[in-house]
């Protein structure tokens, strides 16, 4: 796009590759690792010295933060996402919950406010049923949700989730949902540009540990389907006058029936299945109308092509799926037709601790889904990474496995396959 790119870091980051390849890095120092990437104003102090007049937030930290895009808006600086408004109402999950009923997606019954009071929270409990789900009203990437399976283990859980949300929140107010047994995670990928909205269909992201997706994939779902719940999720997009980059996440029951989880008002680390099954860049895309651009392409001109499936490489033991840094003696990606690699490592990188132990992406695409995981399963086995310990001997695992060939798959697919996670098949 014609267009330079400064990236700021903390201590450890400094060698990454994003660090290394960007036009500029910008050494923010913090003795604590995540405040070089929290610091709403140092990273506002340092758009300004480099003269930027945009800010991509990534995927995580500050990129669904409302404070920063105003701060940023403050500063005439361009924020590469959704308005304030969009972040504060898509942030907190139960008046997200509530626009987008009215926007006619389907909820699953739960609260229609927060919940403190434990007395209160067990008399909503009992309404509701068992099992249900304990949810961080301000919540993301799996972190304070528990699900309760009966009424006496209710009051442990929800102070567990409580004093979870307020540590990586700041926010210990949480809500219930009805939880939805035997469940398909299926997200929509929606782009806006504040005044009209498209889908790029759907992803399938149902294989998870701790409520964090390993391994996706796309298209799912039928052409008539894809149609309906694809138009829903635009709806509720369009309600909002959303702009940018946006995932609709859902939960389909074994009847079929699809119930609204929540909006992601961000890229996801599993854009990549959009954009080899689409043919779109979506990050230029989304700068595009953060630039005030009108959608650049209409419902009518998208188009699926073949399948591809993405599988997360985090820096985690496959058996105890504990996280394992450490310094990554030899690394060689696999390449060839149809095979694509997103990742900040390389000979020599030292994993970090501090951080997410998501060290690359490896996505396949072939004109099949079964010749996309023999693809997969062969750009795996050409992976090397001596040094840490991966998630690639499970998903090669998964890759193989009866079910998951078949496509019976639910959120529970790893603890009713404990032997994938043990080792064996």
């Amino acid at each position: 796009m014609g267009m330079g790119a400064v990236v700021v870091h903390g201590r450890e980051d400094r060698l990454s590759l994003p660090v290394r390849l960007a036009d500029e890095g910008y050494f923010i120092p913090r003795d604590d690792p995540l405040a070089s990437y929290l610091d709403i104003e140092a990273i506002v102090i340092a758009a300004k010295d480099v003269g930027a007049d945009a800010v991509h937030p990534g995927y995580g930290f500050l990129a669904e933060n409302a404070t920063f895009a105003q701060r940023l808006a403050e500063e005439e600086i361009t924020f590469i996402g959704p308005s304030p408004e969009s972040l504060r109402l898509l942030g907190d999950k139960i008046a997200a919950r509530g626009v987008m009923s009215k926007a006619g997606i389907p909820v699953a019954g739960g609260s229609e406010k927060p919940v403190a009071n434990p007395d209160e929270a067990s008399g909503i409990a009992a309404e509701i049923g068992f099992p249900l789900i304990i949810k961080a009203a301000s919540g993301g990437g799996g972190i304070g949700m528990q699900v309760v399976e009966a009424e006496e283990d209710f009051p442990s859980a929800m102070r567990l989730c409580q004093g979870r949300a307020a540590s990586a929140f700041g926010d210990d107010r949480v809500f219930l949902e009805k939880f939805i047994r035997d469940a398909e995670h299926i997200e929509f990928q929606v782009l806006g540009d504040g005044r009209r909205a498209i889908h790029l269909g759907e992803r399938f992201c149902s294989i998870q540990r701790r409520h964090q997706k390993i391994l996706e994939e796309g298209p799912w779902l039928s052409d008539d389907i894809r149609e309906e719940i694809g138009a829903r999720a635009v709806a509720g997009a369009e309600a909002i006058g959303y702009r940018g980059l946006a995932t609709f996440e859902f939960l389909r029951d074994a009847e079929g029936e699809f119930y609204f989880m929540e909006v992601n008002p961000r890229v996801q680390v599993e854009h990549t299945v959009t954009e080899m099954i689409t043919g779109l860049d979506l990050v230029s895309l989304g700068i595009r109308v953060a630039a005030g651009e009108e959608l650049p392409l209409s419902q009518q001109d998208v188009r699926w092509d073949g399948h591809a499936i993405q599988a997360r490489i985090n820096a985690e033991n496959p058996m105890t799926l504990d996280p394992s840094p450490g310094k990554v003696w030899e690394c060689h990606w696999p390449g060839g037709p149809g095979v694509r690699i997103d990742t900040h490592a390389f000979s020599g990188y030292d994993m970090p601790g501090a951080f997410d132990s998501l060290l690359a992406k490896i996505i396949a695409w072939a004109p099949s889904r079964e010749e996309a995981i023999l693809r997969l399963d062969a750009a795996l086995d050409e992976a090397i990474l001596l040094g840490v310990d991966t998630l690639i001997p499970l998903h090669r695992a998964i890759l193989n496995e009866s079910d998951f060939r078949e496509r019976n798959i639910t959120t529970d697919y790893l603890e009713t396959h404990q032997g994938l996670v043990s080792g064996g098949r």
